[in-house]
């Protein structure tokens, strides 16, 4: 038996995370062997029975020997950055040097799948992007936005591994905006104001995907062994305005000049690590065809944007009084 036929199980990296630990969750019952890693220490009482553990950081050497003593078949990576972080630095380190770093240590211990979590932000924030994106439409992160460029960053070393490594089978999603009843970072943000605020002259469609789908998909790629690139989004769109509304609150469209020297003061003051530059991040919001993910994968997300936004609106907990 090869030492590749002798690999079995998954592991999950930042499983202590929103998707990974509902994946686990999802896989516990009955994959085989799961290991979870993360940065994070899970207590022990948050541990569930049949989970193997292991602290660890994706950008450290030592993964390698990690990966080589669990020996999985799959790897499912989802370590990474998930919204603006203020440290440009580490936030390439932990994309783009960590998912390297997972890529080879892969490699050196014959994992015969990679799922990846990339993101709908690799397409980045253009004027001109094709409505909607499909996955043979460049990739184009912007270089002044480092959330965008790095996701663009991973998937150009991503191809660049399927053609030099293709004995490591790739499965790549790019999610867009994902919302679960627990959801709470910048996006949502804009949701939960007082005031909802856009900017005139766009409508800013929010392509959206529930939780529970994604957790969906990436468990039937770990099931299925199926490789290839899919965008992972629920049919339809929602405006910002469209999304105000159904939050009953009013919604304000402000000029993007206006926005941007709001966004310049907001960050001088140190009251926002937004930037004039981000503004593009509302006014050129990529919207995914999600039709390869149904028609050659084999998911058809269960809840539309409307959908997601109406779950996540009903099912989020009330805020702190």
């Amino acid at each position: 038996m090869s030492d590749a036929m002798a690999n079995s199980g998954v592991l999950i990296t930042g499983a202590a995370g929103f998707i990974g630990g509902a994946l686990l969750r999802e896989l516990a019952r009955g994959d085989g062997p799961v290991t979870a890693l993360d940065l994070r220490e899970v207590p022990p009482q948050q541990r569930l029975n049949g989970i193997a553990y292991e602290h660890g950081d994706i950008r450290d050497p030592t993964l390698k020997d990690v990966i080589a003593r669990v020996k999985p078949r799959t790897v499912v990576h989802l370590a990474s950055v998930v919204a603006v972080g203020g440290d440009d630095r580490r936030d390439y380190e932990i994309d783009v040097l960590g998912t390297r770093n997972v890529l080879e240590a892969c490699l050196a211990a014959g994992v015969d799948h990679l799922i990846v979590t990339s993101s709908g932000a690799a397409y980045g924030y253009h004027a001109d992007n094709p409505v909607p994106l499909r996955e043979t439409d460049p990739l184009r992160g912007n270089e002044d936005f480092p959330y965008a460029r790095n996701k663009r960053e991973v998937e150009e070393m991503l191809a660049r591994w399927r053609q030099d490594h293709p004995q490591l089978r790739q499965t790549v999603f790019r999610p867009c905006t994902v919302l679960g009843s627990t959801t709470n970072n910048q996006i949502t943000a804009l949701f939960e104001r007082p005031v909802v605020t856009g900017l005139s002259g766009t409508a800013t469609p929010f392509s959206l995907i529930a939780d529970s789908d994604v957790v969906a998909a990436l468990a039937q790629a770990v099931r299925t062994g199926k490789g290839g690139i899919y965008n992972l989004a629920g049919d339809g769109t929602l405006s910002l305005r469209e999304i105000a509304r159904l939050n009953g609150k009013p919604f304000v469209p402000i000029p993007p000049a206006m926005m941007k020297g709001a966004l310049w003061l907001l960050h001088a003051l140190g009251l926002t690590k937004l930037t004039p530059q981000n503004v593009k991040f509302i006014q050129y919001r990529p919207v995914l065809d999600n039709t390869r993910l149904k028609s050659e994968f084999g998911y058809s997300p269960k809840l539309d944007a409307r959908a997601v936004f109406e779950r996540y609106r009903d099912e989020r907990p009330e805020p702190m009084s």
